[in-house]
């Protein structure tokens, strides 16, 4: 089937890339509209949780990124496609990045391609189409760690939990130093409600990245969970993981959530070795001595 770009190539006698430069341009106009500003801004704060592209897409006329036409990326080789790929996606133009990389896999199908395909379609929200572009990575090379993650993300944002937790495991097995994948292994196991497997997951992921929690969605986690116990047992096991590190503000914060949740077994703190770093804290005295009421 002709892709919709060409469809309107042979329609108009323009690109469909071109066509979708100059719609960059016109949101770009529209975003600098004072009446369009606030809603633009609000757009941008509900969407922007894919993690790690931080370059701003231009704002204006001058400064728009004209993605190649279909014929100039026909004329290119596959890395220079690579390459092009790469810095659409920085831009978050997902679309063209996508273009780029299916053009470099029809002229060299190779695995890293694939993923790069799989990465930017979990960007786009679209985790079927990384699912399977993330398979065709591993098949051609099934030693690609990043690309097993990547398929276990695209998994876990299906609600395939069982699936995510096998396919993270695989990825940490080549690539056992890596924070995130520890991280999401953890995010995973906790959504199983397998809390115990979980805080051990997140307690590697601390000591390879003491910096984790910062990127992590434990928060979000919690916030998923349907029963209060779940919710008090969850925050009890991150209390202590975070009183074991000396990070007392955080185990103070979990060990709260936990009380407010109606955790029942709390005064396990004055027993548990873990909690010996923070029971001075006069901070923590404070909290055990004016508790907050738990939920009934």
């Amino acid at each position: 089937m002709a892709r919709f770009s060409e469809i309107w190539e042979n329609r108009l006698g323009v690109s469909g890339m071109a066509l979708r430069s100059l719609s960059v341009i016109c949101l770009a106009l529209l975003a600098a509209s004072p009446l369009l500003a606030g809603f633009h801004s609000q757009s941008g704060s509900q969407t922007d949780r894919v993690p790690s592209a931080t370059v701003q897409a231009p704002q204006t006329v001058a400064n728009a990124v004209v993605a190649p036409t279909l014929a100039e990326m026909r004329a290119m080789s596959p890395d220079k496609l690579d390459e092009e790929g790469d810095r659409l996606r920085a831009i978050k133009d997902y679309l063209s990045a996508l273009d780029c990389y299916r053009e470099a896999i029809r002229k060299h199908a190779i695995a890293s391609y694939y993923n790069k395909v799989a990465i930017t379609d979990l960007m786009l929200r679209h985790p079927e189409e990384a699912t399977t572009a993330a398979k065709k990575a591993v098949h051609k090379d099934k030693k690609m760690a990043e690309a097993w993650n990547n398929l276990g993300v695209a998994y876990y944002m299906r609600g395939k939990v069982e699936d995510a937790i096998r396919t993270y495991a695989r990825a940490i097995s080549l690539q056992p130093g890596s924070a995130s994948f520890h991280n999401n292994l953890a995010a995973a196991l906790i959504d199983a409600k397998q809390f115990q497997r979980g805080v051990g997951e997140y307690r590697k992921a601390f000591e390879l990245d003491p910096g984790f929690f910062e990127h992590s969605a434990v928060n979000g986690i919690s916030a998923r969970m349907g029963s209060p116990e779940d919710r008090a047992q969850f925050s009890f096991i991150m209390a202590r993981l975070f009183a074991s590190t000396g990070d007392t503000e955080r185990a103070l914060h979990f060990l709260r959530s936990a009380m407010e949740e109606g955790y029942p077994k709390i005064d396990e703190v004055y027993r548990d070795k873990e909690f010996e770093p923070v029971r001075n804290d006069q901070r923590f005295l404070a909290l055990m001595k004016d508790r907050p009421v738990g939920i009934k």
